[in-house]
């Protein structure tokens, strides 16, 4: 549904029935669920959705115009991401995002990302390499004239040539499942003055050191790549809403 088809956003509605049961399941790509989980999760990390508002199923319903049981599972998930919590008789609120706990995600993040760039290094065959370089070369119209929603979906096919190249499936599952927790907070890096032409240039060092095989050299600038990301979406979150320094909160 488009942004003029939506109604408003009633934060100020009661729950229904006293609070709406958070419900735990795969996120289903391409699908309503998953466009809902991007929208809010943008929304809360922006600072639109500030911390302890009340997530009414039923106005969100409204807005996107769907039924209750897609907003249900889009809670689940947001609740996965450690943006949400569900309070008995409370119902679903937004929850204060603790900047330690967005530290260790990424932290685990960058040691996944560089063992897989290093297999990618090791394990990549002629055909593979080359997509990752038509991709990458491709992509640097993007820093010139294109959006930041457009730049990052560009990285995460990036990030998943590589994953694909590691030809691991065990550290690709990791990976994966760690950067769906992380996805709204990487989106929001690319909203920072001149991040995306940063990490294009990162990108670039990235696919060399593969083009040349260079395993130990592309684990150290994934590695790096990784924890800059960190600090530009740590830096955008703090810009945009009051951060909590204990580990109450996931991120």
């Amino acid at each position: 549904m488009t942004e003029q088809g939506r109604r408003p956003l009633n934060l100020n509605r009661a729950e229904h029935s006293g609070g709406e049961k958070i419900e735990s399941a795969p996120v289903r790509k391409g699908t309503v669920v998953d466009t809902l989980v991007q929208t809010l999760a943008d929304d809360i990390v922006s600072g639109r959705l500030p911390p302890g508002t009340k997530l009414d199923a039923r106005a969100l319903a409204e807005r996107f115009g769907v039924s209750r049981t897609p907003i249900r599972e889009m809670f689940g998930h947001l609740a996965a991401m450690g943006l949400v919590t569900h309070r008995p008789n409370r119902g679903v609120m937004v929850a204060t995002l603790s900047p330690a706990a967005l530290g260790d995600l990424y932290e685990a993040m960058a040691e996944l990302e560089a063992a897989l760039a290093r297999l990618a290094a090791l394990r990549m065959n002629s055909s593979q390499r080359q997509r990752l370089l038509t991709l990458h070369q491709d992509s640097v119209h993007l820093v010139r004239d294109g959006t930041a929603d457009a730049y990052a979906r560009y990285n995460q096919e990036f990030h998943n040539l590589i994953f694909e190249g590691a030809q691991s499936a065990q550290l690709r599952q990791l990976a994966e499942a760690t950067r769906t927790r992380l996805a709204p907070f990487r989106r929001a890096q690319f909203r920072l003055a001149n991040r995306v032409s940063k990490s294009w240039e990162e990108h670039d060092a990235i696919v060399q050191g593969i083009l040349a095989g260079d395993a130990d050299g592309v684990a150290r600038l994934m590695r790096v790549h990784v924890q800059t990301v960190s600090a530009m979406s740590a830096e955008f979150v703090a810009e945009h809403q009051p951060l909590t320094a204990t580990r109450g909160a996931s991120a």
